[in-house]
């Protein structure tokens, strides 16, 4: 099954890709320059840590 949304969006991110054949620095100057130009507040959330796995320990041990 196919979802049309995902169809679409792939669709349009390589159109986007080929647009700078593929340059990742030159495609993220330009979605940097569009949401520049979108008007929308920006915003940075600082990087959540990750909680460690706690070790399991065997009871009766």
């Amino acid at each position: 099954m196919k979802a049309p949304i995902v169809e679409e969006v792939r669709k349009h991110r390589m159109e986007h890709t080929q647009k700078f054949q593929g340059n990742l620095s030159t495609i993220c100057a330009d979605l940097r320059h569009v949401q520049i130009a979108s008007g929308h507040k920006i915003i940075r959330l600082a990087p959540r840590k990750l909680e460690r796995p706690r070790k399991h320990v065997k009871a009766g041990n």
